[in-house]
């Protein structure tokens, strides 16, 4: 993937999350409004204002996971674990976020990226666990049934050949080239009902914390 296509596309992708968070959230601030004042409580209401929030969270999260990550930014962590409690709230898949202090953009970036590679591995949901450990980060799922893409993962340990990637599966390729630009190696581990994924951090930016 050559550096400016991807550079390009990340800036895209930055420009149509700004202009949408906006008024997604102007949305979900009037809903609440509207809420206070009590002027709805029926269940279209909760429905329309659920869905908002929905929204809004996933806008943020495609900002943070595609969007251009400058290494002088930070994300906080109060700010992932309420775009991820939005997102997994009553989902198929639960989710707990063992990580304090902020990070370092492209660090939040990969995890993210991470996540969603992990999450498309149990598709009858399950748990997953996205932390720190000694030995670097990892994303860690727990499931009756795991079913990671053979092709995909073995392409991202080790940087192709790649299949045909769709568009459902297009952090693969964006992880890959995160990886790369910070230095990172990737390990898996699968068993009957775990998969782990380690992102060494060699020289993966440190949490401030």
């Amino acid at each position: 993937m050559p550096q400016h296509t991807h550079a390009i596309g990340a800036l895209i992708a930055s420009r149509i999350c700004h202009d949408l968070v906006s008024p997604l959230g102007a949305i979900d601030n009037g809903l609440e409004l509207m809420g206070l004042a009590g002027a709805s409580t029926g269940p279209e209401m909760a429905l329309v204002t659920a869905s908002a929030s929905q929204a809004l969270a996933r806008v943020r999260f495609f900002r943070l996971a595609f969007g251009h990550a400058e290494a002088d930014q930070a994300t906080r962590t109060d700010e992932l674990r309420d775009i991820l409690g939005i997102l997994h709230e009553g989902g198929r898949i639960a989710l707990a976020l063992q990580i304090t202090g902020n990070l370092p953009r492209p660090t939040a970036q990969i995890l993210l990226l991470g996540l969603l590679c992990v999450e498309q591995a149990l598709p009858q949901g399950g748990h997953i666990v996205l932390g720190e450990t000694s030995g670097g980060w990892q994303v860690t799922a727990t499931a009756p049934r795991l079913a990671p893409n053979p092709d995909l993962w073995q392409a991202l340990d080790a940087g192709g050949p790649w299949p045909k990637v769709s568009p459902a599966q297009v952090h693969f390729l964006l992880l890959h080239h995160c990886l790369a630009a910070q230095g990172l190696t990737i390990q898996r581990r699968l068993s009957e009902t775990e998969f782990c994924v380690t992102l060494s951090r060699r020289h993966l930016p440190q949490p401030d914390i």
